[in-house]
């Protein structure tokens, strides 16, 4: 008789979840804009975004924007033409180099400027974009981009930017790809009177205008990707407080709407330390001491926007109160502040260089949610967690996406990759180490764009240990692997059944009533090297491998 374990059952009848990012909508067929989007083509690769000063005026009643962006750059090579990125539907009103009009061209969300003498490998130039018109507006904000134009309980205008996956170019001109962050910005935004703008960073002016508007200035001091940098404007009041962090003092500042101050100062009090506690003991320091640490009241659930991090979760815990575990325990903390937080380490401090690897961003993020709840309630409680993911995992497809047309893969990224990431630290077999891998993550791609290969590598290198094909597994397949056992003439014998090339990891077994061994198997028959084992009396640990099982 064959049996599925219940474990793989509840693989094929996962409850869905939409997941705090965008797209995640499956795609058969791309186009040369998808191509112009998501490729590094030597029209992109020519230059290394080093500062950026986005200048806009926001006008609320026409759902329209206005103004600049300066590029300065360092060219790699020796060129005379690039691309930079806006969407289609705003203009581009010119593009000024040298104090002088320079010709473009436009193809799909693309740009084309050509220079009027080739730019020299090794030297820094800078040219400004002028821009107008009425972005896209986000119907179903963070899951679809653009920005979100509504007014809060007392009429007054509300309006964010939420543009992960889509990417920025739907609403500022930029270089529109994960692969090259710029290293500092300033972030000017012009809004009406009586209203605040709250973007990335420290604000370093206010500047009341003739007109009766008003510009914020924004400051940026460390690099950050491009979905990442936001507005958000309203009827916003500050305060703040101070955290004694690994490095030092870091500053808290919390943007919320007026009506919401009494209660934020309570709920933000109570869950944002014991958050950065957690984080920075798992990961390392908070990247972005320079430029702080801010939550913003946002009119949409949220979104890891660096160094302003929106939040919508309407000042309750849970996910909007609800439990995603189904365990009990993710209804004891505040789901938006410790997730969207968690994204300053995995997302902001390390990105993707292709959102193909978005795992990167959601699998380690998700996985610090269990890792939040292990430090306030203990190491069963954080698996417990942990082991309730599983009701949204769908296996759909491979969470990798493809290369170079901006599409992430499967949106189990996030509760899948969450329980690999249990699954490699159970095969690590030493907490303290494990912790000190994820630390080192931190530090070793601190502020830098990185790879699948480079992540996988840095976790090889320093566990001495080849988790490759379980990461090809998980990673690039949609199918659980299968742990197969049969019984041959009283003896038990087991063998994995994998997609991955060269698919051997030990699993944890014993005979009922036993201690827990490592048993190493491979994609052969092989005998079950435990004392008296035999397919009735025999307990496989999955409750820390998510993994199916066959038993013949």
């Amino acid at each position: 008789m064959r049996r599925l374990s219940f474990f793989a059952i509840l693989a094929l009848l996962s409850l869905p979840w939409q997941a705090s990012a965008q797209l995640m909508q499956p795609k058969s067929q791309f186009t040369r804009a998808d191509s112009l989007r998501g490729s590094l083509s030597p029209l992109r690769t020519c230059y290394d975004i080093r500062y950026y000063h986005l200048d806009v005026k926001l006008d609320i009643e026409q759902r329209a924007l206005s103004g600049s962006n300066l590029f300065r750059f360092t060219a790699t090579q020796d060129f005379s033409k690039l691309q930079f990125d806006l969407f289609a539907n705003l203009a581009v009103e010119k593009v000024v180099y040298k104090g002088k009009n320079l010709a473009f061209t436009r193809e799909a969300n693309a740009v084309f400027i050509t220079f009027p003498q080739p730019i020299k490998a090794g030297s820094t130039d800078e040219f400004t974009v002028f821009y107008s018109g009425k972005p896209t507006v986000a119907e179903r904000a963070p899951w679809d981009g653009g920005l979100v134009f509504t007014q809060d309980s007392n009429g007054k205008p509300w309006v964010a930017t939420a543009c992960q996956g889509v990417g920025a170019s739907i609403w500022w001109p930029t270089k529109d790809h994960q692969a090259d962050e710029v290293d500092s910005m300033l972030i000017s935004v012009t809004v009406p009177k009586g209203l605040k703008d709250v973007s990335n960073g420290r604000l370093r002016k206010v500047t009341p205008l003739k007109d009766g508007t008003t510009r914020f200035d924004w400051a940026v001091r460390n690099p950050i990707n491009n979905y990442d940098v936001a507005l958000n404007v309203g009827d916003y009041t500050r305060f703040g407080d101070t955290y004694d962090g690994e490095k030092g003092k870091l500053t808290l500042d919390y943007w919320v709407l007026t009506e919401n101050l009494a209660k934020a100062k309570t709920h933000f009090g109570t869950h944002v330390k014991p958050m950065l506690k957690s984080l920075e003991h798992w990961f390392g320091p908070y990247p972005f001491y320079e430029d702080g640490y801010k939550l913003v009241d946002a009119p949409h659930l949220g979104m890891e926007h660096q160094s302003a991090v929106a939040y919508g979760n309407k000042y309750q815990n849970g996910y909007l109160g609800h439990d995603r575990s189904a365990t009990g325990w993710g209804l004891k903390w505040d789901f938006i502040i410790v997730h969207e937080s968690g994204h300053e380490w995995f997302g902001n401090n390390i990105t993707s260089q292709d959102i193909a690897d978005m795992w990167i961003h959601e699998s380690f993020t998700t996985y610090s949610e269990a890792l939040f709840v292990e430090s306030q309630f203990g190491k069963l409680a954080g698996q417990e967690y942990l082991h309730g993911q599983r009701r949204n995992i769908q296996n759909d497809g491979p969470i990798i996406g493809p290369y170079g047309v901006n599409k992430e893969g499967s949106g189990d990224m996030y509760d899948k990759g969450s329980n690999m990431l249990n699954m490699v630290r159970t095969l690590v077999n030493d907490d303290e180490k494990w912790r000190q891998m994820l630390r080192g993550l931190g530090k070793t791609f601190y502020h830098q764009t990185v790879t699948t290969d480079q992540i996988i590598g840095y976790l090889n290198q320093q566990s001495g240990k080849n988790f490759t094909p379980v990461f090809d597994q998980y990673l690039r397949h949609r199918s659980l692997p299968v742990l197969e056992l049969r019984q041959d003439k009283g003896q038990l014998l087991g063998r994995w059944v994998a997609e991955a090339d060269n698919f051997t990891i030990p699993i944890r077994m014993r005979v009922r009533g036993s201690e827990y061994k490592f048993v190493p198997l491979t994609t052969k028959f092989q005998p079950i090297e435990l004392v008296g084992a035999t397919k009735d009396n025999i307990d496989i640990d999955t409750f820390n491998y998510y993994i199916g099982v066959l038993v013949d």
